[in-house]
């Protein structure tokens, strides 16, 4: 048995905020206090805060497209290198870190789950096997439709909800997914036949199908399933000047459905101003603060180096010019979706990629309520993930986030509410956007994202630091299902495996006849080398199958204020 003792504690499932409290630990969980004179091995973490381990719930860790990445930044993989040693594995890179670097960094902040959101079916298999090498965290992923050439037939076709909502789950079961990705619905599929822009009600392509009937029909099709995270939307019109406009259409059009709005920072654009480029942030979360059916997570662009990677071969195209260095590749794959990744350099003397950066901190600091909202950067899109503490002081230190602001352009100063914003995140909040609100809004949260009796012993512990990036950029320990895996920044089991998560819906099996008929006709792949089956998956390491019973998330509980 391990105690924790001294420790101030923030888990917000339980409503603790900052109490003083002793953590028990017996195997790979959380338990009650036992009874005195208990024999247990103790670690003193008085002045430290403690919080559940991190929950990444959108981060791109796996796939071809990470692969392609890796490939095109061969400069950044010869400065960051990680080399073997202390157990540890080799590897190397930041933006698009090996499979081992991707792990270790992660634990080292302090994480313990990381999920991948954007796997195309057809490649399901290779990004689970990619995502096994990641060492220490879990992982899973969501799959990606709404492009792909059959569901589009179906809609086309008229297709009943059973019938739609059976494909979905097919699709889930026979790729090991936790969720379902929408990357710019319809228009994936409409690039293909010459249309370089797809808004809310126009029709895609050959199908006629627009962005609205497909968010309808998948929205409907998992609340049928029960799938408890909600369509995960990669909207119309990425980085486009307008796009808030589609990004308000989109919010209303949902007429109440459940809808998580993912990497919002690059559909937040607006076109007022001298260059017809501006935040849109202001109305998007006056309307998400009033539509509790709406999550997001915001994809916070920082400045330098990264690479972007995404299934919107559409957006990537045009951002094919803008490449640092200048490199592109763009596919189809499958009949399925597409994939476009570039290198890009985020400039803070650049006014579009300074007023990014605003628009992102205006969404965290005036979308109100934290449990539904995550922080990511949409790594690598908008920064590596080992940026987080960065972004972190900027969310809780209003002197630290105005000092950057003055460093802006004075056109995008100009354009911005930022420095009226006098929002400070608390630890609290901190621990609800990176911990217990990802674990609610993915349906983890009975044993995930809290620090309660019976759940898994995922538990970091920071070093109390007046500069909060300082501070959560290394723990002083993680604990991972109850075995202590970093202290002080070093990897002490660099072996441990994760576990893999995924959903099993229920559906009729008849869909398959449809869908093996498809594949005879239009794939070069079959159905059975297609399905990612059990046995492969077991291989992967401990596999968590979460309920899908369609139940909405509970109220967050009230809080338990800090003693003196």
């Amino acid at each position: 048995m391990i105690r924790l003792t001294g420790g101030r504690i923030y888990d917000p499932l339980n409503g603790i905020d900052g109490e003083v409290r002793d953590l028990w630990i017996a195997g790979d969980r959380i338990v009650p206090p036992p009874p005195p004179g208990t024999a247990a091995e103790s670690f003193d973490v008085s002045g430290c805060v403690v919080m559940p381990g991190g929950i990444d719930l959108h981060s791109h860790i796996g796939g071809g497209k990470v692969t392609i990445a890796r490939l095109l930044m061969a400069e950044e993989h010869r400065r960051h290198r990680q080399p073997r040693g202390d157990g540890l594995r080799a590897g190397s890179g930041e933006v698009s870190p090996s499979s081992f670097t991707t792990g270790y960094r992660y634990a080292e902040l302090g994480y313990t789950a990381a999920f991948e959101p954007a796997m195309l079916p057809a490649n399901a298999r290779a990004a689970h096997q990619e995502m096994a090498d990641i060492p220490i965290v879990d992982r899973g992923a969501y799959v990606v439709l709404g492009n792909d050439d059959l569901f589009l037939n179906l809609l086309a076709e008229g297709a009943g909800e059973d019938a739609i909502a059976d494909y979905v789950g097919w699709t889930l079961q026979a790729t090991g997914a936790l969720a379902v990705k929408i990357v710019n619905p319809g228009g994936i599929a409409a690039f293909k036949y010459g249309q370089r822009q797809l808004d809310l009600d126009e029709g895609a392509g050959p199908w006629g199908v627009t962005p609205r009937r497909v968010l309808h029909a998948l929205a409907d099709a998992l609340d049928r399933l029960g799938v408890p995270h909600p369509i995960h939307v990669h909207g119309c019109n990425l980085g486009m000047p307008g796009s808030a406009a589609s990004t308000l259409a989109t919010i209303r059009a949902m007429e109440g459905r459940r809808i998580h709005l993912t990497h919002l920072q690059f559909h937040a654009y607006g076109r007022e101003g001298p260059r017809g480029f501006s935040s849109g942030a202001p109305a998007i979360a006056e309307l998400i603060n009033a539509a509790s059916n709406v999550s997001l997570d915001v994809g916070q662009v920082l400045f330098g180096q990264t690479v972007t990677a995404s299934a919107d071969t559409m957006a990537q195209f045009r951002n094919a010019s803008l490449a640092r260095p200048r490199r592109f590749v763009g596919m189809d794959i499958e009949c399925e979706a597409g994939c476009g990744v570039l290198p890009f350099r985020y400039k803070d003397k650049s006014f579009v990629n300074a007023l990014q950066w605003a628009v992102g901190l205006e969404l965290f600091l005036l979308v109100e309520d934290p449990w539904r909202i995550a922080l990511t950067t949409d790594h690598p899109n908008g920064a590596a993930f080992t940026r987080y503490p960065e972004l972190i002081r900027l969310l809780m230190d209003k002197d630290f986030r105005d000092a950057e602001f003055a460093k802006l352009p004075a056109t995008v100063r100009a354009l911005s509410i930022l420095p009226s914003i006098k929002r400070e995140y608390s630890l609290f909040e901190i621990a609800i956007l990176t911990r217990a609100g990802p674990a609610r809004l993915l349906g983890l949260a009975r044993e995930y994202g809290h620090l309660g009796p019976g759940a898994k012993a995922n538990i970091a512990v920071y070093r109390e630091d007046r500069d909060r990036a300082r501070m959560f950029a290394s723990a002083h320990l993680l604990f991972k299902d109850g075995r202590l895996v970093v202290r002080d920044g070093a990897i002490l089991a660099p072996e441990l495996r994760g576990a893999f998560h995924r959903v099993q819906p229920g559906f009729d099996r008849a869909i398959e006849g449809r869908v093996r008929s498809f594949f005879e006709t239009y794939r070069d792949q079959r159905l059975e080398s297609f399905v990612v089956g059990e046995d492969e998956l077991s291989e992967l390491g401990a596999v968590v199958t979460h309920a899908c019973c369609g139940a909405p998330p509970p109220p967050a509980p009230a809080r338990t204020e800090a003693r003196p």
